[in-house]
């Protein structure tokens, strides 16, 4: 008897002693967050959490840390992109000086890198790498001749009328088929050829009067010669721009898929021989199109012989000449600059080289460097830890689904399967693509481009009459972003998405990430595909009417609440386009909501104790504020809210915490404050 009751004594203080070892632990941890807090110093408490909560989350940073120069916005996705681009020069200069094999992966960066900082031959080559392609330019001699030149250059990545690429099919996933979509203009969009805001205004008559004239001069036009080219090819644009769809209209899934074969394109733009346009693409055996504009097809054909060959091939050198000038001599390159740097987005300075080169390079073989980025700096317990996140909120998000009030049972069955079959793919791809057929050379900078762009076309076409590869990926792992393939029912998350400049990831606590990568990244992309655009696909990634129509009706009707809010809000002179962006702030709006609900199941949340005077709750919300840290020149905001289905930065904050209680609750908001909005006028989504 006194035996066993030693043996429970010996058992109580082993199980006291583990609690008091895991309360220490616990202690410890607590202190390493609140020592390695990314959150206090950037909060400005002269703002008011109620009137400004970006501001207040942010403003204290903002005003530390002015827009560089070079840059046109100055945010956390610089500070990474900063951090990111640190690493990969030491691996480029590595691999300068290596002298790999010819062919290696480490040739190829050496090499890539070498090319494009090699400046003596960039400027005595001047503008003689894109000899042999005038050339082909100049020998044009009609229709026939011309659209062959369309595809040429659709092989070197160049701007011209068509725009092709093999794809899923929208509404058979399981399948690649080409797709045809608008294209041709040298201004960001449509928009800028008729809008009369200022910012519009100012770069429409830069690019008629400034830029294009100083591109014709640079190709060897006199004054005079210039000005009639530059007039003649700005009316081109704006006849193909007239024939395009805004912003918001492409978002329309069913507007724009328009499926024929090839009678069916040819009867839209009969001057065109599509079988050996396609052929000349690197395309072969194309019998099915998906057409995005079928307007805009016609109004190319009607081009081809309203404006002269004359007036084409001058609009087709400025485009060659337009697409390799940042990697072209000092004052080409300046000019580009100049124009799509400073007039459009504001900048005043260039980056220096090297980042200019790394960024190209990026582009030009981003895999090989994700290989080695994702060995040294994405450890296997990081992965473990936003895989089992995504986990955490795809069990939320059922959870919200369960209680819609709104849905009915059938429509949340198929929504439930839907949810269940959206693949996250975490970190980086499983499988890495072959660059084996990419000849790089150390002394041929924009040749090399030019190689990169016929290989990766290659590579593209090579998909056609082939099974999807499902697990392609169509970023690198050091990308600082993610998205979501409504086609593969998919979310992908790189892995340089979730790193926070500065600290090492397992010094952030729960709610901070919760916010910052549960909310705004992986709680957003899966609500992409139940949002006004991605709900329209079913669980297999095709485009198919899965909801009833009263459900389909109720959904529309809560999303044109979000979408006249947003229209309502207001930058400079210009209202945000509440329509064009309404999938993404559905996505916001859906990933606030459930990213929370999804740390509320968090040790953390229920323990409820404060790090730096902020709760569980106060850190999430900061946490979710601090993925959009930063700040915008005035002319890339015009930009944006012209070019961009993304709210500016400010509102992606303040817009969504507008419509959720816990916010009103967590900082004390109250009727009166200036992001007050009366709790049935809120917006409730998912």
């Amino acid at each position: 008897m006194s035996l066993k009751k030693n043996t429970i004594r010996a058992v109580s203080a082993c199980a006291l002693g583990m609690v008091l070892l895991s309360a220490c632990k616990d202690k410890e941890k607590d202190q390493l967050y609140a020592e390695n807090d990314v959150l206090i110093n950037n909060v400005d408490k002269s703002v008011k959490p109620g009137d400004d909560f970006f501001m207040y989350a942010n403003g204290a940073w903002l005003k530390k840390n002015p827009i560089p120069a070079a840059y046109s916005s100055w945010s956390i996705f610089n500070l990474v992109q900063e951090d990111l681009r640190n690493k990969m020069r030491k691996i480029n200069e590595d691999a300068v000086k290596a002298n790999a094999p010819k062919g290696s992966n480490t040739q190829k960066i050496g090499d890539f890198y070498y090319s494009g900082m090699d400046t003596v031959n960039i400027e005595k080559m001047g503008l003689s790498p894109l000899k042999a392609e005038l050339a082909k330019i100049d020998a044009i001699k009609d229709v026939n001749g011309l659209v062959s030149e369309f595809a040429n250059l659709v092989t070197l990545g160049v701007t011209n009328p068509i725009a092709i690429y093999a794809g899923q099919d929208d509404r058979n996933s399981e399948k690649i088929v080409m797709s045809l979509r608008q294209s041709g203009i040298g201004l960001p969009n449509r928009d800028y050829y008729y809008k009369t805001d200022e910012h519009t205004t100012a770069v429409r008559n830069d690019y008629q009067q400034k830029h294009l004239p100083a591109l014709f001069k640079f190709l060897g036009a006199d004054d005079a010669a210039a000005k009639i080219a530059s007039q003649k090819t700005y009316a081109l644009e704006k006849f193909l721009a007239d024939s395009s769809r805004t912003l918001e209209n492409l978002r329309d899934p069913y507007r724009n898929y328009n499926k024929m074969g090839i009678a069916g394109i040819t009867k839209l733009s009969p001057l065109i021989n599509w079988k050996t346009t396609f052929d000349n693409s690197y395309y072969k055996n194309v019998d099915t199109v998906i057409v995005g504009q079928p307007e805009y097809l016609r109004a190319v054909n009607t081009a081809l012989t309203k404006f002269s060959i004359d007036d084409w091939k001058n609009y087709l050198r400025k485009n060659l000449l337009n697409e390799f000038s940042p990697y072209l001599n000092k004052a080409v390159a300046d000019e580009n600059f100049r124009f799509y740097g400073t007039t459009i987005s504001g900048k005043t300075e260039q980056l220096p080289r090297w980042k200019r080169v790394l960024d190209i390079e990026e582009d030009v073989m981003g895999e090989v460097l994700g290989q080695i980025f994702v060995k040294e700096y994405f450890p296997e317990p990081t992965k473990k830890r936003y895989e089992d996140m995504v986990e955490a909120v795809r069990a939320s998000f059922k959870d919200h689904i369960d209680k819609l009030d709104w849905m009915s049972p059938e429509t949340k069955k198929r929504a439930y399967e839907k949810l269940a079959k959206v693949y996250p793919k975490v970190g980086f791809p499983d499988h890495w693509r072959d660059y084996s057929g990419l000849d790089i050379d150390k002394n041929q900078y924009v040749q090399n481009i030019m190689n990169s762009s016929r290989f990766d076309r290659k590579f593209n076409a090579g998909k056609l009459g082939k099974p999807v590869d499902r697990t392609e990926w169509g970023m690198t792992p050091q990308t600082y972003n993610a998205y979501y393939n409504p086609s593969n029912n998919e979310i992908v998350l790189p892995a340089a998405i979730f790193m926070v400049p500065g600290t090492l990831d397992e010094n952030i606590d729960d709610a901070i990430v919760y916010g910052y990568g549960a909310a705004s990244t992986i709680g957003h992309e899966i609500t992409h595909g139940f949002d006004d655009e991605g709900r329209q696909y079913d669980d297999k990634g095709n485009l198919k009417a899965w909801w009833s129509a009263q459900d389909s009706a109720k959904f529309t009707q809560r999303a044109q609440k979000l979408a006249d809010q947003f229209s309502s809000y207001k930058v400079g002179d210009q209202n945000i386009n509440g329509k064009a962006t309404l999938g993404e702030n559905i996505a916001d709006l859906g990933g606030v909501v459930i990213g929370l609900d999804a740390f509320k199941k968090t040790k953390q949340y229920k323990e409820g104790k404060t790090i730096n005077g902020l709760t569980p709750v106060q850190r999430y919300f900061m946490g979710y504020a601090l993925g959009w840290l930063g700040h915008d020149r005035k002319e890339a905001l015009a930009n944006q809210i012209l070019t961009d289905v993304h709210s500016p930065r400010f509102l992606r904050v303040n817009g969504p915490f507008s419509d959720v209680p816990e916010f009103y609750e967590a900082f004390g908001i109250k009727k009166g404050d200036k992001m007050w909005v009366d709790p049935d006028k809120r917006v409730k989504i998912w």
